[in-house]
């Protein structure tokens, strides 16, 4: 199973069980991930991991 579909299926959970509240929140998590996984080798690096 690719990461994209592990995505799709918990979006689809969330809206097949009416966790509306949560979208955001997941959201927000994943491009959080996404911005530490494309920076991890980059010189930004160090500014990211400080707001953390």
């Amino acid at each position: 199973m690719s990461k994209s579909g592990t995505v799709k299926q918990l979006f689809q959970l969330l809206m097949e069980k009416k966790l509306w509240w949560m979208i955001p929140m997941v959201s927000v998590f994943l491009l959080l991930g996404l911005l530490i996984v494309l920076t991890h080798g980059s010189a930004l690096s160090p500014f990211i991991y400080a707001l953390f």
